[in-house]
């Protein structure tokens, strides 16, 4: 886009990569909508930019003054803003289709928290093939599967709409008699599930076993997509679309450069929702995000990305290895924060646990908040 644009567009297309690389969701299409605006104003001053950069890029009004902070910084030369919040490493976002050119991060020191850490740590991790019983999980999933109605419609005997269009078109080829009803009905579809997992040092135990998990997901249903967040975000679908579980599992663990080091996962949540790509794979899903939800520092940007993320899933659930201990209570102040968004707050500390509990949400259930209050 950038190669065909004069230099004088290049300020306004810069300002709005700033936004993205801030976790800010803005789409290719709002982007044109920005150059296109500015175009039309002239502009005749900074206050124009500003104003069709609020029209078009729409910040949402909990950052609003973030977005301001942004653009003074940007188009003044004011000092870069200090954000409440904002982590001094850049989460960095990683497709399986491809790698972004990445720098190394600055490495942070912190005092406690031995499994539990935001300090990014690098390493590698091998996966060896055993007995586990996810076949029978593999074969239920697709059929267990909460179902939506589509748009797309097909030819039923009974239980439809009348199909005007071949109807008539019966009626012509039989010289006007009128035949029995042709009717049609929308289809019911598989929603789409979504596994985010956690692979912090803190859920180094559980790891091994949550991407065999998502192996067979992958493999069990039409639509499942598959990430993981540490101090980064790694998309590894298509790894764990090959059949062979070794094969598919040494593939992804050669993706994931953050095994067992610390956690950012407010900004990871984050970042996942700015790419419109990544976000669209939420919208209506089944969202099983498999962590302990020890965020370190401030919660905001946890509370943020969890509501974003419960509009857009029709389930949001959380599986936390914690809740293993009958003494588990959701008291840190992270988890109090989202267990009003959340739809389930289950045991993610057995594989059993875990494919029974994904294998039931075709199920209604009360909300997580009403039946933790009631264990309080």
């Amino acid at each position: 886009m950038s190669a065909s644009l004069p230099p004088a567009a290049a300020p306004f297309l810069g300002f709005a990569r700033l936004l993205r690389r801030h976790a800010f969701a803005i789409a290719p299409e709002q982007i044109t909508g920005f150059m296109q605006a500015i175009t039309l104003l002239g502009p005749r001053s900074i206050n124009d930019i500003r104003e069709a950069a609020l029209a078009t890029l729409a910040p949402s009004p909990d950052r609003r003054s973030e977005f301001e902070a942004h653009f003074r910084a940007y188009f003044y030369g004011d000092a870069k803003p200090s954000i409440e919040g904002e982590e001094d490493d850049e989460t960095r976002i990683k497709d399986d289709r491809g790698t972004r050119e990445e720098e190394d991060p600055a490495r942070r020191q912190e005092k406690g928290g031995e499994l539990s850490s935001a300090t990014e740590q690098l390493s590698s991790r091998d996966f060896q093939r055993d007995a586990d019983g996810l076949g029978q999980f593999r074969r239920k999933l697709s059929a267990a599967l909460p179902v939506r109605r589509s748009f797309r419609t097909a030819r039923t005997r009974s239980h439809g709409t009348l199909d005007l269009r071949r109807s008539l078109s019966e009626i012509v080829s039989a010289d006007g008699d009128i035949p029995s009803p042709l009717l049609r009905r929308r289809e019911a579809v598989p929603r789409k599930l979504l596994l985010l997992i956690d692979v912090s040092g803190s859920m180094k135990l559980h790891t091994a076993d949550y991407l065999k998990l998502a192996h067979a997901a992958v493999q069990g249903a039409d639509r499942a997509e598959v990430f993981t967040f540490g101090t980064r975000l790694t998309r590894i679908t298509s790894a764990l679309r090959i059949r062979d579980r070794e094969q598919a599992l040494a593939r992804a663990a050669a993706l994931v450069d953050d095994w067992d080091g610390g956690t950012r996962m407010g900004p990871t949540l984050l970042a996942f929702l700015s790419v419109p790509h990544f976000s669209a794979f939420a919208r209506g899903a089944c969202l099983v995000m498999l962590s302990d939800a020890l965020e370190r520092g401030d919660h905001a940007d946890l509370e943020t990305a969890m509501r974003r993320l419960s509009a857009r899933a029709s389930r949001l659930s959380l599986a936390t290895p914690l809740a293993g201990d009958p003494r588990f209570r959701p008291a840190t102040s992270a988890l109090r924060a989202i267990l009003p968004v959340l739809d389930d707050l289950v045991d993610g500390s057995s594989l059993k646990g875990l494919t029974d509990f994904i294998l039931s949400l075709g199920r209604h259930a009360p909300a997580a908040d009403s039946i933790w209050k009631r264990v309080s």
